[in-house]
């Protein structure tokens, strides 16, 4: 019984360091744990705003509505302002159309005057100009230079011819014969409306000088007008002369845009 004893003792103590051996070579063995994710994530691109699951949700509804809609009138705002600055661009287009067309045409004009004037002159010059190239830009422009200087020459002629036939018949200025009235009406004048003023009040203050400018028939209306209220006549004739000024203004300008033309 007692060697059974001892053989159980002997066969336990190499069991223990079995044991022993085992549990250190597990502790040093390295091992992989698997990982389960406890949260799912998801791509952006794996989404799909368009799902359902968006238009279930009242806030996700609410903002798509409010950008839909800021979105759109912001683009309506954007057109409009376009559409404004189109048209716009537009007319300012077409107004520097028209000034193109009408320059050209004068332009055109003027040249064909040009050749036409010269090509009286005789002695071939229109073929020695097509030689040598007197019907260049230099010719032509010093020609529209000269053309212009007459229309404006032209127009002041009309000017004062017109502000002088108007004077003329403010209440009879025309046949106050005491003074050359009308030699005041110049160049610098006759479109100045406080210049012809004082050209008719000038003449309307000799009418008290003498008898006989009283007895004129300008000095007799200025009278009975003034005998209606105090100042009226100065303010009869002055009124019909600043509109004798713009008129004759006018008619100057008439005058040099139709010379320019043919």
């Amino acid at each position: 019984m007692k060697l059974h004893y001892s053989k159980i003792l002997l066969f336990v103590l190499p069991l223990n360091i079995l044991l022993t051996l085992y549990h250190v070579h597990n502790k040093n063995k390295p091992y992989i744990t698997q990982h389960t994710p406890t949260t799912t994530s998801r791509l952006l691109s794996e989404c799909n705003i368009n799902t359902p699951i968006y238009d279930k949700d009242a806030d996700m509804k609410s903002v798509k509505e409010n950008f839909d809609r800021q979105t759109s009138q912001r683009f309506d705002e954007y057109e409009e302002r376009m559409q404004e600055k189109r048209k716009k661009r537009k007319e300012q287009c077409d107004k520097d159309i028209q000034e193109i067309i009408l320059k050209d045409n004068m332009e055109k004009s003027l040249a064909e005057k040009v050749e036409k004037v010269c090509l009286r002159c005789g002695f071939g010059l229109g073929g020695i100009g097509a030689g040598v190239g007197i019907f260049g830009a230099i010719a032509v422009n010093e020609w529209t230079k000269a053309a212009t200087a007459a229309a404006v020459q032209k127009g002041i002629k009309v000017g004062i011819a017109k502000a002088i036939d108007d004077l003329g018949n403010i209440v009879g200025l025309s046949d106050f014969k005491l003074i050359n009235w009308a030699a005041m009406v110049t160049p610098t004048t006759y479109n100045q409306r406080m210049k012809l003023v004082n050209i008719v009040n000038f003449v309307n203050n000799k009418c008290t000088e003498s008898a006989a400018a009283g007895e004129n028939l300008f000095c007799r209306a200025t009278t009975a007008i003034g005998k209606q209220s105090s100042m009226l006549d100065v303010q009869v004739i002055s009124t019909q002369a600043a509109d004798v000024a713009l008129a004759a203004g006018e008619a100057a300008k008439a005058a040099e845009e139709a010379e320019m033309v043919l």
